[in-house]
């Protein structure tokens, strides 16, 4: 039995890419890439309905840090706190 073939999104965007230039057939590319025609179609409607997220707010990397470090500080007081009161309780 042969096992599914798992594709980057990188790979996946490329070749959607391809497909939405029309430079090539869908067969052509499905060749090219040895996959179905129909898995190009797939991934090419799903890159177009989500190609407007490029162009969405993004938290700033180094803001994005520091609230994933604030939230792992609180984890850790809320941990703290958790296992004081598991103790008192017993």
């Amino acid at each position: 039995m042969k096992s599914r073939r798992k594709f980057s999104a990188e790979f996946k965007a490329r070749v959607a890419l391809e497909a939405i230039k029309e430079q090539s057939t869908l067969a052509e590319l499905a060749v090219k890439y040895e996959i179905h025609p129909n898995q190009i179609t797939e991934w090419k409607k799903i890159f177009l309905a989500n190609a407007r997220l490029t162009f969405t707010e993004k938290l700033p990397e180094k803001k994005q840090e520091e609230e994933v470090r604030r939230l792992y500080e609180q984890i850790g007081q809320l941990k703290v706190e958790n296992d004081f009161l598991k103790k008192k309780l017993y």
